[in-house]
């Protein structure tokens, strides 16, 4: 059966994005794209740069001048592997910050359009405005969400399994200070598209929401 695409794919964070994302794309043999790896690695340079005050101009002057590449979950930064570095949760909060920051948003989204591109639509793309802003005219836009004490306790066991030491309760605050600021910012705040079919994931495992989504990007009978 041939599926529409590309299909957008946004959430809050650990609403189960990545994992479905890539799930719908292995099954229908399309790219993978997820998007807040750019973010991530860009909150990465902030952090090396040591930056003492992340403004518009300095965080988006570290992303145009260096060259950033996505291949599945591998991450290159200026030819170095940041893959595993960029998980970390300092790393996460790191991105939150940047992706606040109109300039840098404005050096990324064209980078994630041209990405789509290149993948001729057959491309599953997740992030935070993919469906209101990356990719505005996708014929499929689907928005993952889930309380903050699930999305939490995901997080935390991730942090666990990587041999970081973590709190659950400093996860959560973290996770709920994320929100506030993904859903306040100026520029594409995080919020569902409003042609989006929002799909609440507290209850179902990976492969159900994985069966829903391929469903949803069937063509209309």
């Amino acid at each position: 059966m041939t599926h529409r695409g590309p299909i957008a794919l946004d959430g809050p964070v650990a609403s189960g994005k990545t994992t479905v994302g890539r799930g719908v794309a292995q099954t229908l043999g399309w790219a993978f794209i997820d998007t807040g790896l750019l973010y991530r690695a860009v909150g990465l340079l902030a952090l090396r740069a040591n930056l003492e005050d992340w403004n518009n101009d300095a965080v988006a002057r570290l992303a145009q001048q260096s060259e950033m590449a996505i291949d599945d979950t591998r991450v290159t930064v200026d030819g170095e592997d940041v893959s595993d570095v960029i998980g970390s949760i300092d790393a996460g909060s790191a991105a939150s910050r940047v992706a606040v920051l109109s300039d840098v948003r404005r050096v990324l989204v064209p980078m994630q359009r041209n990405m789509a591109e290149q993948a001729d639509g057959r491309v599953v793309m997740v992030g935070r405005d993919i469906g209101t802003v990356v990719l505005w005219d996708a014929p499929v836009k689907i928005y993952l969400d889930a309380s903050a004490e699930a999305r939490a306790r995901r997080r935390y066991i991730e942090a666990v399994e990587r041999g970081e030491d973590s709190n659950y309760d400093r996860v959560l605050s973290e996770l709920r200070e994320r929100d506030k600021r993904d859903a306040e910012r100026a520029d594409s705040p995080l919020k569902p598209a409003e042609d989006a079919h929002v799909l609440l994931t507290d209850s179902l495992t990976p492969q159900q929401v994985i069966e829903k989504v391929l469903r949803l990007a069937e063509p209309p009978s």
